[in-house]
């Protein structure tokens, strides 16, 4: 039996005080995605390979290779995230509160030897969210 390595994932909720539907629109129109996120070719079907588009750093050239998992309409969202060697997955999940929708981002898939990756999402994570439910707001 051969053993694998554990992996650590990353978490982030918040309760927005807006529609699901207007989040589900930010999670899935390319150019609202660009807004909060990168600049990208998302289409929201399985299948679809996109790149998600940041500026370059040094040692890195701001190219992440994704692909659709899953689309649940309305609800739910899952992509391969593939960057800097990771090989990782990352699960939106939109749930209606009586004030708004809860939303839980999950990116999954970071390896004992990647603390580096896992505190650059962390931190990347938080700022994008903030991002999404700030051009939530403003969106009709």
């Amino acid at each position: 039996m051969t053993e694998t390595a554990p992996t650590r994932t990353l978490v982030i909720e918040r309760e927005m005080a807006h529609p699901q539907e207007k989040i589900w629109r930010a999670l899935t129109e390319g150019p609202l995605i660009a807004e909060w996120l990168m600049s990208n070719d998302f289409q929201a079907v399985v299948g679809h390979r996109f790149t998600l588009r940041a500026t370059p750093v040094p040692n890195w050239n701001g190219i992440i290779e994704c692909e659709v998992l899953l689309v649940e309409p309305g609800s739910r969202l899952s992509y391969s995230w593939g960057a800097l060697g990771l090989g990782s997955v990352v699960v939106w999940t939109l749930t209606p509160t009586g004030t708004g929708t809860h939303v839980r981002m999950e990116h999954s898939g970071f390896g004992a030897d990647q603390d580096a990756a896992y505190k650059g999402a962390n931190y990347g994570w938080r700022k994008f969210i903030g991002n999404l439910e700030r051009l939530v707001g403003g969106l009709d």
